[in-house]
């Protein structure tokens, strides 16, 4: 599997599997000088980790994070950080009886075909949505970096199933926004709403059932003139970061998909001058510009499907004997994934867009006190 790392000034390689002994990053490129907060780390941690209200998945994890290298008297140093987390709750035994047996939109199949059956196949070993732990705590470090510059990258839940916050909120208050998402138990701004895609996810687990939805990511501050075209534009490189995350299947900037029914004068977004700065009107561009970031608002919402671990009776095939068969999953998943993917999301977005920074020298590689 040489498919693990990403990036190329502040670069990230993943390791580990659902079921193994822990999951871990190694972060490189990250400036030294920096004072490094390990807390911030650990509340970034505990906004995706198992088990934190009746919604989601039972596994319990306490997700400790452990710093191995990179941090010298509460500094950075400039040395690639590896961070990691102990896989705790693990139970194994559900997974041996279906080994042989495909289960549906799971990546049993097709893992297969590409490792010849050495995959470690316990809880989708690479494939699990565990592995955005060292995700997250990445996301952390670069968060870290972006605060430095006022650089804000905030995410919420927008819609689960047919349940969707219309609202375009402006935000102009960090905390508030922070304090809205916090109070809702799937990370939904709209109160209303939360309520009614709280008992949404409710009916479906009931129903030994899945459901997705999707979230929407705002960056604020994030300075104009980052980035390039073609293959190196904002959105290509955002969107090779967020399909990273398990269960995304779609991605959109701005008005996306709803562009394709509007005519060019309801979706450009006009130009002016406000208090003594370039800027547009409205924001149907999503803040980028021919790959590049306009100044605006980087705005984008990602499509998360229902999860595929579900208790409802299936068919499939078993690829030793060749003959077609029925399944039923028993364990533990989240009905939901969606509420666990908002800090990914955000941590993936930090991510690129510190590398672009420092790629582009926006960002000094030694921070002095």
């Amino acid at each position: 599997m040489g498919d693990n790392t990403l990036g190329t000034r502040f670069k990230i390689t993943s390791f580990g599997e659902s079921h193994g002994k822990l999951i871990g990053i190694i972060v490189d490129g990250v400036p030294s000088g920096m004072d490094f907060d390990s807390e911030f780390i650990q509340n970034e941690l505990n906004k995706r980790s198992p088990g934190q209200s009746h919604l989601t998945t039972s596994r319990s994890e306490t997700d400790k994070v452990k710093i191995l290298s990179g941090i010298f008297n509460g500094k950075t140093t400039g040395a690639p950080i590896c961070l990691v987390v102990e896989n705790e709750d693990v139970d194994s035994s559900k997974y041996e009886k279906f080994k042989k047996v495909l289960r549906p939109s799971q990546v049993d199949y097709t893992a297969l075909k590409k490792y010849g059956g050495f995959a470690d196949y316990r809880g989708a070993g690479r494939f699990s949505g565990r592995i955005t732990a060292g995700f997250v705590m990445a996301g952390a470090i670069a968060k870290q970096v972006l605060s430095k510059y006022d650089i804000s990258v905030l995410a919420y839940t927008k819609s689960i199933g047919t349940i969707v916050d219309d609202e375009d909120y402006c935000i102009d208050d960090v905390q508030k926004f922070v304090d809205l998402r916090e109070k809702s138990l799937v990370g939904a701004l709209n109160s209303e709403k939360s309520k009614l895609m709280e008992q949404k996810i409710e009916k479906v687990k009931n129903q030994k059932d899945s459901i997705g939805g999707t979230i929407k990511c705002i960056v604020i501050n994030f300075p104009e003139g980052i980035g390039g075209p073609i293959f190196n534009s904002l959105e290509s490189n955002i969107s090779k970061a967020i399909f990273s995350i398990p269960a995304i299947k779609g991605i959109e900037f701005g008005a996306g998909f709803q562009a394709a029914k509007m005519k060019g004068s309801e979706h450009n977004d006009p130009w002016t001058i406000k208090d003594g700065k370039i800027q547009t009107t409205k924001n149907d561009s999503g803040g980028i510009i021919g790959g590049i970031s306009t100044g605006m608002p980087i705005e984008f919402s990602v499509a998360v499907k229902p999860t595929a671990t579900i208790g409802i009776p299936q068919k499939t095939v078993n690829f030793e004997t060749m003959k077609n068969t029925e399944i039923e999953i028993t364990g533990r998943h989240d009905p939901c994934i969606v509420p666990r993917a908002i800090v990914v999301v955000e941590a993936m977005t930090a991510i690129v867009l510190l590398d672009f920074l420092l790629t582009e020298g926006r960002v000094p590689l030694v921070f002095k006190s």
